[in-house]
């Protein structure tokens, strides 16, 4: 289990070096938000950058999308018994995984209009983790920089996560542990 003194905000490590990500909220209302990918102790070595913007939202995208990823995080914060966070003006660190996450939504909510910015949380409300991870894989091998913001995955993110046609959708509850129904020789106990 992790110590709460450990982390800090949405359950960002705090030891020296720690890959995460930084949301910048600016005190200027109108100012845009930027989600940055920090790549920490290991963004210093092999000409990899020590951070990268990974999409830089107006104000009123964000505070649309901002409730829904807090409620999201501080559930799966609390699950962990980790201490849970609130968005506030400035820096606010962000765990890698949840960061990959919020870059999912924000990449889908970048160029959406105010009607369709529900739909687009709800949906990604009703994604699991592993399913919003690979989603941020596929989409920054392809079009992961701020000004990409109408190609590839992150067009299709937009298209997938807005569509109306799903908005009655249920948040999913957790799969139940899976049992390991077969027992393969190379586990077996030797007499």
């Amino acid at each position: 289990m992790i110590d709460k003194s450990q982390t800090v905000d949405f359950g960002a490590s705090t030891a020296f070096g720690a890959h995460i990500f930084r949301v910048e909220i600016p005190p200027a209302r109108t100012g845009p938000v930027i989600i940055v990918e920090d790549y920490g102790y290991r963004g210093q070595e092999g000409g990899i950058p020590r951070d990268e913007e990974r999409v830089v939202l107006k104000r009123p995208v964000w505070s649309a999308i901002a409730d829904s990823a807090r409620r999201e995080f501080n559930d799966r914060l609390k699950a962990a018994r980790v201490l849970t966070g609130r968005w506030h003006t400035g820096t606010n660190k962000v765990d890698r995984l949840l960061g990959k996450e919020l870059c999912v939504l924000a990449w889908a909510a970048e160029t959406a209009t105010p009607e369709q910015t529900p739909v687009i949380c709800s949906k990604w409300g009703a994604l699991r983790p592993e399913e919003r991870w690979w989603l941020f894989a596929m989409t920054v091998a392809e079009a992961g920089l701020p000004e990409d913001t109408r190609r590839g995955w992150r067009r299709a993110l937009f298209f997938a996560l807005s569509d109306r046609e799903g908005t009655n959708m249920q948040k999913r509850r957790p799969r139940p542990a899976e049992q390991i129904h077969i027992q393969l020789p190379l586990f077996e106990e030797t007499k």
